[in-house]
């Protein structure tokens, strides 16, 4: 039996917070207000990477990589986000709604395989700290960086591709912001068992086997850390991954928060829980690509001085 779109749904409407017209305004502001420093924080980062020849290493070309992502992966999502807060229902073509879908998949799978990279490049960096620059090479770090690309953009394809062939009957309101894939797989009256193995292996392959890397990578880093014999060295030794940590606590935190929780029944903790699954949803969609610059600016002495640099500032400190 064929899986052929026979869909009499020619488009989706987008409630979102439609039924709280107040906190659309508050989130409206608040949306719009961290995109623009998503931009501004994300692409001043990109720019002084590629400014300052001090900063084309690896760990800096992982990162150029990452405010890349988290620009593309915002532009492909706010915009949708903030025209639903100025409507009460968002219409949205299928061919609009399914393109959106892939870009956001494909962005959101890419981070976690590329978070993975960067894992492994730290490792690299402290545990094996003599043999870092011979085996982390261009030849290896670019590739290294390609494949997460690579790999999100086809599973996303595959996803999308499954999720178009599904028939979609009668029900075309999704409770969200934008046309996220679980949503759209909840509105098909058609057999999704394909699209749930589907779903599955990607989970493993773009969500669950980075999350190990990152695990098995800080288990040999905390214990390389743990041998060196001064307070300064464990210091220095840290500092290096301290703010990838952080950003992948931050990105995974609210990965997990925005799927993991129940799904009340109750008419008034369920309208609760639309307030609390919008808050986690943004911080996933906007906060994390806010704070991704700010973390690794901010912590960062070679970053500081390079923006410094770039914008024609000079520290006399630094002379002293």
């Amino acid at each position: 039996m064929g899986r052929a779109n026979n869909s009499t749904v020619t488009g989706f409407v987008l409630v979102g917070l439609s039924a709280h017209p107040k906190l659309q305004t508050i989130f409206f502001v608040l949306v719009l207000w961290m995109y623009l420093v998503i931009l501004l924080g994300n692409g001043v980062l990109i720019s002084v990477i590629i400014y300052d020849c001090h900063l084309h290493t690896p760990m800096y070309f992982f990162l150029c990589n990452l405010s890349i992502l988290d620009i593309c992966y915002t532009s492909s999502s706010v915009p949708l986000i903030l025209e639903s807060f100025l409507k009460v229902r968002k219409k949205v073509s299928f061919s609009g709604c399914m393109v959106q879908m892939f870009f956001s998949f494909a962005m959101g799978a890419t981070e976690c395989m590329l978070l993975g990279m960067m894992a492994i490049d730290r490792y690299m960096a402290i545990c094996c700290p003599l043999r870092y620059h011979s085996i982390m090479t261009k030849g290896v770090y670019v590739p290294m960086a390609a494949v997460p690309w690579v790999l999100g953009l086809v599973d996303s394809g595959v996803q999308t591709s499954l999720a178009m062939q599904l028939p979609f009957c009668a029900n075309n309101v999704i409770r969200h912001f934008v046309c996220e894939i679980l949503a759209i797989l909840k509105l098909t009256c058609g057999d999704i068992s394909i699209n749930i193995i589907s779903m599955t292996a990607s989970n493993l392959i773009a969500l669950v086997t980075p999350l190990l890397v990152i695990s098995i990578s800080y288990i040999f880093i905390v214990a390389t850390i743990m041998r060196i014999p001064s307070t300064e060295g464990k210091r220095k030794a840290f500092s290096t991954c301290s703010s990838h940590l952080m950003v992948v606590i931050i990105f995974y935190g609210t990965l997990f928060s925005m799927y993991a929780k129940p799904k009340s029944q109750n008419t008034a903790d369920a309208d609760n829980q639309d307030i609390l699954q919008a808050v986690i949803s943004l911080s996933y969609g906007v906060m994390t690509p806010m704070l991704n610059p700010l973390i690794y600016s901010l912590r960062n002495k070679d970053v500081k001085v390079a923006v410094k640099n770039m914008l024609g500032w000079k520290d006399f400190s630094d002379d002293i």
